[in-house]
């Protein structure tokens, strides 16, 4: 099963059922990948969802998350540092190498360094990119 870190701002527009990208989310709660996620990458999401979508909303996302089988945390034992530009990002890479994900699907350009850098390999997509892997 495919291993994916989601960031926040590709998790944000997935969970709408109004969304273009919501079929990122349906495959998630249809078993189709495997979510990786730390404490750090929760309490992100907890905060961003909140601010944009309400408490409720939040709390459900949340929940659902932590309770399903295809939910794998992480526990991140070192920090690679390789997001210089917003080191807040680093969170991602991070669970990404711990976890041995296939992918990180995120819309933020401060990943592309990520494309040059040949230790450790992280590979990134942007949502439109990971539909199409998630069509195959």
């Amino acid at each position: 099963m495919t291993h994916v870190v989601l960031d926040t701002n590709v998790l944000l527009v997935c969970v709408s059922d109004r969304s273009p990208y919501h079929l990122i989310f349906k495959a998630f709660l249809e078993n189709k990948y495997t979510l990786c996620v730390t404490t750090d990458i929760l309490d992100e999401y907890a905060e961003i969802l909140t601010r944009f979508s309400g408490l409720a909303l939040s709390n459900l996302v949340l929940e659902t998350i932590e309770n399903a089988p295809n939910t794998r945390l992480i526990t991140r034992y070192f920090a690679f540092d390789l997001i210089k530009i917003d080191p807040d990002d680093n969170k991602f890479v991070d669970c990404a190498i711990a976890s041995n994900a296939d992918f990180i699907v995120t819309h933020d350009n401060h990943f592309n360094v990520l494309k040059t850098t040949l230790f450790p390999k992280v590979t990134i997509c942007n949502a439109n990119q990971f539909l199409e892997i998630l069509r195959v």
